[in-house]
């Protein structure tokens, strides 16, 4: 089993800039995919950053091309994620999760087996 704890989150003014960190712990070795996603009030979750940890290769939702950046400390058994350029549209519940099957998961968050309890970013 795996646990995955976020951090970072907190409230910002629009332009600002905010990094979120999840910790992950338990049986990682297995595990393929690490995604950042994130739900705002009346909205259907949704991706935002994937690391595929095999090789290290990164997806962006569109909505955050260029303002965010994924990345992994295997050291730390960490995956962050910056975020700068922070928009109010960025206002939302961020959720880390993450999927052993090495197919096709990317932002289909229904093909990933852990899911943190969340980390409230509000944008103003």
């Amino acid at each position: 089993h795996v646990q995955l704890v976020e951090s970072g989150g907190g409230s910002v003014q629009a332009g600002g800039s905010l990094r979120l960190s999840c910790a992950a712990s338990g049986y990682t070795a297995n595990i393929n995919y690490v995604g950042w996603f994130r739900q705002a009030p009346g909205k259907k979750r949704e991706g935002v950053a994937v690391i595929y940890t095999g090789g290290g290769s990164a997806a962006y939702a569109d909505s955050v091309k260029g303002r965010f950046t994924i990345s992994r400390d295997n050291t730390k058994n960490t995956v962050n994620l910056q975020m700068n350029s922070l928009k109010t549209e960025d206002t939302a519940m961020y959720y880390c999760a993450a999927a052993r099957s090495s197919g096709y998961c990317w932002f289909v968050d229904n093909a990933y087996d852990y899911w943190g309890q969340g980390t409230q970013v509000t944008v103003s």
